[in-house]
């Protein structure tokens, strides 16, 4: 049986899209990047550590799989959180703005002795964006709960001047991948 330990409205969506059918798993873990650790490795580890504490939260563990994954907006090797209030959110969206950054997703699958994973990067250019149309964005209330203050999905969409990579893995799931790496570990994907 497959576990999504996430409370992502969006990577729910994303896995029916597929196909998969699934349970979801509400787990809490720290997410605080460790000094000196890449961007990469701590969207990594993140992302295990939220499969791992799903697992250890499930009833019967031995024919369960649970997939755990994280999604963060990185620009200048400074990883860009859920903004905490409307100042941060706006603090975020002015150093994007006519920039490119990534936005690096990895999802791992983990069950009684087997852990794999699967990592995707996008490049997103963001348009030059002027302080009214960042108050108006804002005052939206979109920006909150997102990684890097903005849903490419949603209205932030027209902040987004090209996407070169996943725009699944952008929203928090990219699902060519994570279909894949279902197959390689033999779980049921559509």
């Amino acid at each position: 049986m497959l576990h999504l330990a996430s409370q992502s409205p969006r990577r729910r969506q994303l896995l029916e899209q597929i196909g998969v059918d699934f349970a979801v798993l509400d787990v809490e873990v720290p997410e605080q990047r460790m000094p000196g650790e890449s961007p990469l490795a701590y969207v990594s580890r993140v992302a295990r550590d939220k499969a791992r504490a799903g697992l250890a939260g499930v009833g019967d563990p031995q024919d369960a799989i649970v997939l755990g994954a994280d999604t963060e907006v990185v620009l200048d090797d400074e990883v860009f959180g859920k903004p905490q209030d409307a100042d941060a959110a706006a603090a975020m969206l002015r150093r994007l703005s006519g920039r490119t950054h990534a936005v690096v997703s990895v999802v791992w699958l983990v069950s009684v002795g087997r852990e794999q994973s699967v990592e995707c990067v996008s490049q997103v250019r963001f348009a030059a964006l002027g302080e009214p149309a960042i108050a108006a964005y804002v005052a939206t209330g979109e920006p909150f709960g997102k990684a890097g203050a903005y849903a490419i999905q949603g209205r932030g969409a027209v902040l987004v001047e090209h996407l070169q990579g996943s725009y699944s893995g952008v929203m928090g799931l990219p699902v060519f991948e994570t279909a894949r790496l279902l197959h390689e570990f033999g779980a049921r994907s559509g």
